[in-house]
């Protein structure tokens, strides 16, 4: 099952940051990744995800996740391997008793999860979109107390 999660992860970021119109492509890109397959098993991997056909502004057709917003393409992208490796966490800011944690697409409503089941002291809770967690701090907190609290649980915050 490791197997599968990481090869579903791969052929995420892979859709993610790249523009692949055909299963062939899609087989090239996971196997220079070292993930070797069957078409049959990259077709079902592509039914489990919900990967959409779209048409690019030049009129060709790729392979989509459902929810693009969630999955934006960037325009020059590291390894899939060098994603893979990369923690979620992006950056952490504050205004008052509030933070803003910005994390890597799709990773904002496991690692608010993971806050909010820690059940740290400081914190009231939090809500995750698909990049952005907004975290509630107790009042009387100060932002290095919650930094403390928070990289308990939150992996490379410092």
């Amino acid at each position: 099952m490791k197997v599968k999660n990481s090869r579903l992860e791969a052929l995420r970021l892979i859709i993610s940051s790249q523009q692949l119109g055909s299963q062939e492509e899609l087989l090239a890109a996971l196997q220079k990744e070292g993930f070797k397959l069957t078409q049959a098993t990259l077709s079902r991997d592509l039914k489990q995800l919900k990967v959409a056909k779209a048409a690019t502004m030049g009129g060709n057709y790729v392979y989509v996740l459902p929810n693009e917003s969630v999955y934006k393409r960037v325009s020059t992208p590291a390894s899939v391997r060098e994603m893979m490796e990369m923690p979620g966490f992006v950056s952490i800011n504050f205004s008052g008793n509030m933070a803003v944690i910005k994390t890597r697409p799709g990773y904002a409503s496991s690692i608010a999860w993971n806050i909010d089941n820690s059940a740290l002291p400081c914190l009231l809770g939090t809500i995750a979109g698909a990049d952005t967690i907004f975290v509630v701090i107790k009042e009387g907190v100060s932002q290095l107390e919650a930094i403390q609290e928070l990289a308990k649980v939150v992996p490379n915050l410092k």
